[in-house]
């Protein structure tokens, strides 16, 4: 299985068009294509710096062309669950025409949409890719290949995964900066390339905000790993 990270603009995607005009944000939840109506399905998560924001962002994507129906599931201040059908992208028939499916949920912020999709084989892929280059702008940030024996692996210990990517996710934006910061120059290296001072003044904090950040996000990461590695014991021993 192939599987490609792709960084692509659509330009006839409800959307990327609302996320060009408003500050908001769509990560998907759950998504079905019905390829006999040529519609996508999709239940996902919208998210703007606030109600307004939000409130603007739900309009103008009901409002769009390509948009068959929009609908809030729930919503409190500037998040919410919504449902929708859009018409068939030229990049959704391509990639479905040519062999290709999509392998995990995709992000729409700031007029591009995140898309991960696997191929079987590379032929699908290349005849895939020059299709979508006459009506889409993209990129293909990742490619990963992986053979029957990684892919039972990956499905094996998804849980373990799953786990250990929440982990991730429950840092706060200044502790996940803090932490990639300190990593990027080399204040887990032995020695060490930089120090808390030095973390501090990039920062503009103090040594003791600083250390606090490392610490939290490094006691986040830890019981995350320490929880999937549990995990994977327990499956190993079933």
């Amino acid at each position: 299985m192939i599987d490609l990270d792709i960084d692509m603009r659509q330009y006839d995607c409800p959307f990327i068009d609302t996320t060009d005009d408003i500050d908001i944000a769509f990560s998907a939840v759950q998504w079905q294509l019905d390829t006999d109506a040529a519609k996508l399905e999709t239940r996902l998560i919208a998210k703007a710096d606030s109600r307004g924001a939000l409130d603007d962002g739900l309009r103008t994507l009901r409002e769009h062309p390509n948009m068959t129906n929009c609908y809030i599931l729930s919503k409190r201040d500037n998040v919410a669950e919504i449902g929708t059908k859009i018409k068939e992208t030229n990049a959704m028939q391509t990639i479905q025409r040519n062999g290709g499916y999509i392998t995990g949920p995709f992000q729409i912020e700031n007029g591009r949409e995140r898309w991960h999709v696997g191929f079987d084989a590379d032929e699908d892929e290349d005849r895939t890719l020059a299709e979508l280059e006459r009506h889409n702008d993209y990129s293909v940030e990742n490619r990963d290949q992986f053979g029957p024996s990684t892919l039972f692996d990956l499905l094996e210990n998804s849980e373990s995964a799953t786990q250990l990517l929440e982990g991730c996710r429950s840092l706060t934006e200044t502790e996940r900066e803090t932490f990639e910061v300190a990593s990027r120059n080399g204040y887990y290296e032995t020695p060490r390339a930089t120090t808390l001072d030095e973390l501090a003044d990039h920062f503009d904090i103090s040594k003791t905000a600083v250390s606090m950040n490392l610490r939290r996000s490094e006691r986040k990461v830890l019981q995350a790993a320490l929880g999937a590695i549990d995990r994977m014991e327990d499956d190993d021993q079933l």
